[in-house]
């Protein structure tokens, strides 16, 4: 996963609205998709330049432009110019480390979320950021790389199926919200069902990568929170309806995936408190063991003490010792020793010790 911030030196001392890349460096190509549609018809194309995408007045359907690739800021600028984007808000879509939010600058709504998804590879989960720019009859979605997060949202504008061709601009920023959302409880599960096998390995075999797995997915759930929990604010201010471009008949279904954000972060917290506990649960199963090796050390050297204290007696080099002329003294004492060693055995295992 992501650090918890992105290259802010690349930025520092530059003046407000210089449009600085600041996420990771890549080398392939943007991708450039629009997609017009309204009751009737479905139109979609990958453009070669960003001029395609100018050509907006005047229409009354839904365009939707998707970015896949912000590392080339001239897209950014051309669009901005377009869209009359203010230079700020393209600085944030350029700077990877931003916090969910939103913001009203009348003419469109800017919608910054992060969108997770997990690798089964590294058993990890990758954070993106994905912004967004509502007009009255537009949509401009920016996404880091390409990931084929809203491919089911094309798919269903192409089917026609639904309510999706027939509704606004704002109604597909609620799917596209609803998508970012619905993947936040698949990483969840894949989450989950990780959790529940280190809980067993810790209950059964605890090891040192059981642990830091463990100290991993902590990190992890850290910077879920930090993804997540401004989220529910954004989605709440939208589904408050103090925008204009914000339908009434959205409204609801915004409640809904306000709804979810609120399960996603009970979801988070339980998990939380699931590895904290797995934690002291390692502690503890490690102490055990180690009490586990010391009470038999400890019996050992208790069966040892009086034997040890017999061989002392007889080790020392005085002349007048009976014992030591005695022809059976020797059997005599080795007798005495495993008499001594099973006594003690037989009333260990009477006491419930061993």
């Amino acid at each position: 996963m992501r650090k918890f911030t992105g290259k802010i030196a690349d930025r520092v001392g530059l003046p407000p609205g210089v449009l600085v890349y600041t996420g990771e460096r890549v080398t392939e190509e943007a991708r450039i998709d629009i997609i017009r549609y309204n009751g009737d018809s479905f139109e979609e194309k990958t453009a070669k330049s960003v001029d395609e995408c100018l050509v907006l007045e005047k229409r009354t359907d839904v365009t939707w432009i998707n970015v896949s690739g912000i590392h080339q800021v001239e897209n950014l600028q051309n669009l901005g110019e377009c869209f009359n984007i203010h230079p700020l808000i393209l600085e944030d879509i350029l700077s990877t480390d931003q916090r969910p939010k939103l913001e009203d600058l009348d003419d469109y709504l800017f919608i910054l979320v992060k969108a997770l998804d997990y690798d089964e590879t590294s058993q990890g989960v990758i954070l993106e950021q994905v912004c967004m720019g509502v007009g009255p009859n537009y949509v401009l979605s920016f996404q880091e790389r390409e990931t084929g997060l809203f491919r089911p949202i094309v798919e269903r504008l192409k089917s026609g199926r639904g309510r999706l061709r027939r509704m606004g601009a704002d109604y597909l920023a609620y799917a596209l919200l609803d998508m970012v959302v619905d993947h936040y409880f698949v990483v969840l599960e894949q989450l989950g069902e990780r959790i529940e096998i280190l809980e067993e390995e810790l209950i059964g075999r605890p090891s040192t990568p059981s642990v830091q797995m463990v100290h991993r997915l902590r990190r992890e759930m850290i910077l879920f929170r930090k993804s997540v929990w401004p989220l529910r604010e954004v989605i709440g201010t939208l589904g408050r309806q103090e925008s204009p471009l914000v339908r009434e008949s959205t409204v609801i279904y915004l409640r809904d995936v306000h709804d979810h954000t609120v399960q996603i972060i009970d979801t988070i917290e339980t998990f939380r408190d699931m590895l904290t506990s797995m934690l002291d649960l390692y502690l503890s199963s490690m102490s055990n063991r180690l009490n586990a090796v010391m009470k038999v050390l400890t019996i050992i050297a208790t069966i040892f003490m009086p034997l040890t204290f017999i061989a002392g007696i007889y080790g020392m080099n005085f002349r007048y010792m009976p014992e030591l002329e005695w022809v059976w003294g020797y059997p005599a004492v080795l007798l005495v020793m495993l008499l001594i060693a099973l006594t003690m055995l037989a009333s260990f295992k009477a006491k419930k010790w061993l």
